[in-house]
């Protein structure tokens, strides 16, 4: 099968870096790429579709595990995209885009968008897919530990829709201008969304897994949980939420920042 997966992930990458690209265009002229956010989720469900496609052209791969990968794929990305193109019409630019902008030291501002915002994320989002590209690619049987995989991917996106509905009914209150958010799942964490997430890509991940090749699936769930710990997610939000929201101290002396955990007790002076 070592072809048909190169095949695979050749297509696939291709078939990104072209998606990319045509919806990099309008950025072009309004110098907002943050729509890209919203094209994250939907990104995934066009590599999870292309990989199905392909192994049913090709006639290989588990018919259960695949119609698995691609519908709970399909419901996260279209649920999370959808989510975030609105969340983007009603804010306008994300200031970390206008930022990066405001980097560019030379060149055309076209390719420093196409580069550094649109093909940057077509390639990270080929390498996090692995698990809905490689877990259709063998015929071996669905195991329980594959089924436990899709119950957590479906816990995961419960909880990121679930975090996610609450902090906009949250930040639609004008009386909570300038809160803190921590109520509901946020109560417990202060990022109930990004730990929603990585469960659904842990999920996908673990149902991929059939065989010693397929356990490279498992990069992808490692690759969105380092993205969203370390890089894009937690560290970089919350910078700026110590700045805008003067109580966010308080949360985070007695908040777990990710799994969510009984609240601490807050420092006494």
């Amino acid at each position: 099968m070592t072809s048909e997966i190169w095949t695979l992930f050749g297509v696939n990458l291709a078939v990104m870096i072209v998606a990319m690209t045509l919806i990099s265009i309008p950025s072009f002229s309004t110098r907002d790429p943050s729509y890209i956010d919203a094209f994250w989720g939907i990104g995934f469900v066009i590599l999870a579709t292309s990989s199905f496609i392909q192994a049913a052209t090709g006639d290989f791969g588990n018919d259960t595990r695949k119609g698995l990968l691609l519908g709970l794929c399909a419901l996260w990305g279209l649920r999370l995209g959808g989510y975030l193109l609105w969340r983007w019409r009603k804010n306008g630019p994300d200031p970390r885009y206008q930022a990066m902008l405001k980097s560019r030291k030379s060149g055309s501002e076209k390719v420093f968008l196409w580069r550094r915002v649109f093909l940057t994320q077509a390639i990270l989002l080929t390498l996090v897919a692995l698990p809905v590209q490689l877990g259709q690619v063998y015929d071996d049987g669905m195991t329980v530990g594959n089924w436990i995989g899709a119950g957590l991917a479906v816990f995961g996106i419960l909880f990121e829709s679930t975090a996610d509905f609450q902090l906009a009914a949250f930040k639609g209150n004008p009386a909570n201008k300038g809160a803190v958010m921590d109520r509901g799942l946020w109560h417990n964490t202060r990022h109930p969304n990004y730990f929603g997430e990585t469960c659904t890509w842990w999920g996908l991940g673990i149902l991929a897994v059939s065989n010693g090749v397929t356990v490279l699936a498992l990069l992808g769930p490692v690759f969105i949980t380092f993205l969203l710990l370390k890089v894009s997610g937690v560290g970089l939000l919350e910078k700026g939420l110590h700045k805008t929201r003067p109580k966010y101290a308080d949360y985070v002396a007695t908040t777990s920042a990710f799994v969510p955990l009984p609240k601490k007790k807050a420092a006494t002076t």
